[in-house]
């Protein structure tokens, strides 16, 4: 099927796009793309009729009018949580508490999984499933040395692996690799019993495979340095790429300066290095895990009233020391966000040249953390709309950037050739409006998104739900 998308204006930062401009795609690929200045030169001048000018342009099945909207490149999340896997062997996808239904309404349309070290299945059977079913965005996985790590019997989170554990996890991860994952993820703070020499295996395979390597460091806040320098030891030893999750949530406690500038002398210095973030001065992760092991009060310099539970009884509610205790004992699993970010270290974050966007979003049936259905938007209707980053700067760091660093050569733009994932919004009204209370609102202003050419989402309503694809 051939859709025309004609009138708009197209930002793609990968070709240093920003013009007026049509687009053609035909099965999934873009095959056209022309200034739409040129034809107005041939059918005589600017005044000419629309329709005029339609009758120059290629014929199509499907005709979108997008005057006065951007159109650029389907977003690409970086760092998200993919939706679980039920017990008849399909992903979960309820449109109104789905991850993946979320990233497609703000315009994601390919979403990296398996982050943190932690899968919710085997990533590279993941994959089949997402082949076999689709799903609404387009998946990639990374594989997660976490989850395999247990697989391989390091039952303990807080104990070190044995040579022969380290080997089974290794041997799983690169078979994961060669199975089509585009990388690995390390959640050293989630098993602080990991260490440098065990996570060497894993990270070897991946320099092999010339594929990336991430990590949810193993602390933050004052200790976010030392932590950085384990994680940038493997990329001294083995030469692989290195990806720093979520810094707003490991230096954004007035470490963000320092941070950065150790990230460009580690750059300078030869180490191949980019760090993600996302627009929240709140993070999120499950009451029982090791973030709010002993201590965690004087880390952050705060109480217990810092916590806001998503789920369950206390939902929406702020913890005590009593609730804090019986959580942690009782429902380890509920997901909670943490308000005790630095406002201006996110912000000097997400402006600094080798950062990206990436929402770090994850749900547990529709509950958790707004950055889930809005962080995108945000990023345009916060940042951008507000002077704080141009809107080729802030484009490129949702598509561009994270293409380019995961080496999706025909994701991120919009050149003749490349995958047919668009977005087309109206900037004027573009905004997040996901919150704490409401987690899973819509943003306003996405008028199309096109998942593969197929038309995905129509003025923020999806028209199809199944066009995502596994990226290997």
């Amino acid at each position: 099927m051939k859709t025309l998308l004609y009138g708009g204006t197209v930002i793609d930062p990968a070709n240093h796009i920003n013009e007026k401009r049509d687009l053609l795609t035909e099965n999934g690929t873009i095959v056209w793309s022309e200034a739409a200045g040129r034809w107005d030169d041939r059918v005589g001048s600017q005044t000419d009729s629309m329709e005029a000018r339609l009758q120059n342009l290629p014929q199509a099945d499907r005709v979108i009018d997008v005057s006065g909207k951007i159109v650029c490149p389907g977003f690409i999340d970086i760092h998200m949580h993919e939706d679980p896997v039920g017990k008849d062997g399909k992903i979960i996808l309820d449109e109104d508490k789905s991850i993946y239904y979320c990233m497609l309404r703000m315009g994601v349309t390919t979403a990296i999984g398996g982050n943190c070290g932690t899968n919710v299945y085997d990533p590279a059977a993941y994959l089949r499933l997402v082949e076999r079913d689709g799903v609404p965005v387009n998946v990639a996985m990374m594989a997660g040395h976490n989850y395999f790590r247990r697989k391989a019997g390091c039952a303990s989170k807080y104990a070190s692996a044995s040579f022969e554990q380290m080997t089974a996890t290794a041997w799983q991860v690169r078979q994961a690799l060669e199975s089509g994952c585009i990388g690995v993820s390390y959640g050293i703070r989630y098993d602080p019993g990991m260490d440098l020499w065990e996570m060497m295996g894993t990270a070897k395979a991946a320099a092999e495979a010339g594929k990336i390597i991430s990590a949810h460091i193993r602390n933050d806040a004052e200790k976010v340095f030392e932590s950085a320098e384990e994680f940038m030891e493997l990329g001294r030893t083995l030469h692989v790429p290195l990806e720093i999750s979520h810094i707003g949530s490991m230096a954004g406690f007035g470490q963000m300066e320092r941070f950065l500038k150790l990230v460009d002398q580690w750059r300078e210095d030869g180490t191949d290095v980019t760090c993600d973030c996302y627009p929240y001065d709140a993070f999120c992760t499950g009451i029982g895990e090791t973030t709010y092991d002993e201590g965690w009060m004087e880390r952050y310099n705060c109480d217990y009233s810092v916590i806001e539970v998503c789920e369950g009884k206390y939902k929406g509610q702020r913890l005590t020391k009593e609730s804090f205790e019986e959580l942690r004992k009782n429902h380890p699993e509920y997901l909670t966000v943490c308000h005790v970010m630095n406002s201006g270290d996110i912000e000097m974050a997400l402006r600094h040249p080798h950062v990206m966007l990436g929402s770090d979003g994850i749900l547990d049936g529709g509950q958790g953390h707004p950055r889930a259905a809005g962080a995108f938007p945000r990023l345009i209707s916060s940042y951008v709309k507000t002077g704080k980053l141009s809107l080729m700067e802030g484009i490129s760091k949702m598509t561009a950037m994270p293409a380019d660093r995961l080496k999706l050569k025909n994701k991120g733009r919009l050149s003749v050739g490349a995958d047919a994932d668009i977005v087309v919004f109206d900037y004027d009204k573009i905004k997040d409006h996901s919150d704490f209370e409401h987690p899973l609102t819509p943003p306003s202003g996405i008028d199309y998104v096109l998942v593969g050419g197929g038309l995905a989402v129509k003025n923020g309503r999806v028209m199809a739900g199944r066009l995502g694809k596994a990226v290997y």
